[in-house]
């Protein structure tokens, strides 16, 4: 098999030839057909989050067929098609998975931060942790949806059902949302980088009724908002832009430091809220509406010996939508 691997924070991916591992009990073997580069990805690489597993393959939007399983695996098919996201193993045992907070468990594994990920052209995943997908999308297509869309998705139902959306941050999961949304019949209102007429325009194209910049003020009140760019300066800013009892939801596991605000604009019951990971039920929530929405994804492919370039386009806003690598 063939792996991008990460060595050490701040230092490009190198390609490795590996051994491919056999799945243990409870686990499958995954032949790999794409992974999407998350925002995520970068952060493990730039060393914006602590304590990866070193030597790490990133990537955790994975879309594959299975090619092996292990012992005790049920369930899956050799050859079926299946999804590995974000959130790769958890102990079951602590207060959190016990009150079905799986998202919080105390002692968890993350595909392609402390467990191998899918910047290769196999991965061993916990079959517990997989979910079939049907054949709607090609397999880049799908692979936004692993965690754009489940991450996304949990945001999206934290930030209630308000009629009038703010989405901070136009790239993967906003562009999927922003289709959700208008499925549902919400308004959404997208904000980019100042100045960035070009995915200003592409959020119209999915249905956005006002785009413009992150500084600017939306045209009305917003019932709530997401917040997807890793800004902390964008929290007083969505603080202001929400109604009273408007909620705040940053959907993001890294941000840069939040400026203090005045307590004004968090008055009058607004709420400020973080997303941390997922949970299986969210994936089966959300892969069950994705087909429903008629979800299309904007992608842009890479060969997997190009993962370099795809993170460096990621940083620098170089795409619309999604970027995935294609072994």
């Amino acid at each position: 098999m063939r792996a991008m691997v990460l060595d050490r924070p701040k230092t490009p991916l190198v390609m490795r030839e590996r051994q491919a591992s056999q799945p243990a009990a409870g686990e499958i073997l995954v032949e790999i057909a794409a992974c999407g580069v998350c925002r995520t990805d970068l952060h493990v690489v730039d060393g914006e989050l602590p304590d990866p597993k070193l030597p790490i393959v990133p990537g955790h939007e994975i879309v594959g067929r299975v090619a092996a399983m292990g012992e005790g695996v049920s369930g899956f098919t050799p050859g079926e098609r299946v999804g590995v996201p974000w959130l790769g193993w958890t102990c079951g045992m602590c207060p959190y998975c016990r009150s079905g907070r799986e998202n919080l468990c105390d002692r968890p594994l993350f595909t392609g931060y402390t467990r191998d990920g899918g910047y290769a052209t196999h991965t061993i995943a916990d079959a517990r942790f997989c979910f079939p997908l049907d054949e709607a999308h090609d397999a880049a297509e799908a692979a936004p949806l692993l965690c754009a869309g489940l991450i996304g998705w949990r945001s999206y139902r934290i930030a209630g059902e308000g009629q009038t959306l703010g989405l901070y941050g136009f790239g993967a999961a906003a562009h999927i949302l922003a289709q959700v949304a208008a499925w549902q019949g919400r308004r959404v209102f997208a904000f980019t980088r100042d100045g960035d007429t070009a995915s200003q325009n592409f959020a119209r194209t999915l249905g956005a009724a006002w785009a413009g910049g992150s500084s600017e003020t939306p045209p009305e009140p917003l019932d709530a908002a997401i917040i997807f760019a890793p800004i902390g300066a964008l929290v007083p800013a969505a603080l202001r832009a929400v109604k009273k009892g408007g909620r705040v939801v940053c959907g993001g596991i890294h941000m840069s430091d939040i400026p203090s605000f005045p307590y004004s604009i968090l008055w009058e019951e607004r709420r400020l809220v973080s997303v941390a990971n997922l949970t299986r039920n969210d994936a089966r929530e959300f892969l069950a509406i994705a087909p429903q929405a008629g979800i299309k994804m904007q992608v842009t492919r890479y060969p997997l010996a190009r993962a370099n370039e795809a993170l460096a386009d990621l940083r620098a806003g170089r795409f619309e939508g999604a970027a995935v690598l294609v072994p």
